[in-house]
């Protein structure tokens, strides 16, 4: 078995956000509940993946697929599926992305993981691996997609409210993608967010040894 090759060069060092970009990332971001006419690029909508794509994921495997709707058409056709509370959020939205799991997503590791020749066979085996690495990894690049759209100085508004048997049936019928979140994207209205609600303190979380 082959081991990962070093870097011929070592990467930059390190620099911290200001607190500009810590408040866009983190500490004032929130999640969107409505949006205005604004639209959205394609331009925006393929910088939301080249910043995505960096996620770590095991293996190198980018289980991550997104399906971008942005037609009256193609935002209906993802509403029907939508829990009631959640359709005027979308219907909101310019852009809804829906966000999916590839079952297959080994096929793409001879290209992916060239040092290891062996993976793709290892995975078409482990059915239950591959589905587990699938699910995992697509959530860890999911989070990755959301810090993403907030870099680039967009409102997102991701939602597990949605019939998945249904929404897979109407946009992956083959079976091979497996919807994982609906993610509303544009920009904020003019009151898009609810009351913050409290988060937990350090001491609730953290423990040492």
């Amino acid at each position: 078995m082959m081991s990962a090759p070093l870097a011929e060069t070592l990467p930059q060092p390190l620099s911290p956000l200001d607190e500009t970009g810590l408040a866009t990332l983190f500490t004032r971001a929130r999640t969107a509940n409505s949006f205005a006419d604004t639209p959205v690029s394609d331009e925006e909508l393929r910088s939301i993946w080249e910043l995505t794509r960096w996620a770590p994921t095991e293996t190198n495997s980018q289980p991550l697929r997104v399906l971008y709707l942005r037609t009256p058409e193609g935002r209906a056709r993802v509403l029907k599926h939508l829990a009631e509370s959640n359709r005027p959020k979308s219907a909101s939205a310019p852009v809804i992305a829906v966000l999916a799991a590839d079952t297959r997503f080994h096929e793409h590791l001879p290209e992916l993981l060239p040092y290891r020749p062996e993976a793709r066979e290892i995975f078409e085996a482990a059915t239950e691996k591959r589905a587990s690495v699938a699910d995992y990894n697509s959530a860890l690049q999911a989070g990755y997609f959301i810090l993403a759209v907030r870099a680039l100085g967009l409102a997102a508004g991701p939602m597990k409210g949605f019939h998945a048997a249904g929404l897979d049936a109407e946009f992956f019928p083959d079976g091979r993608l497996r919807s994982t979140l609906v993610v509303n994207l544009g920009h904020p209205s003019e009151r898009p967010w609810f009351q913050r609600l409290p988060r937990l303190e350090h001491e609730q979380v953290i423990t040492w040894a």
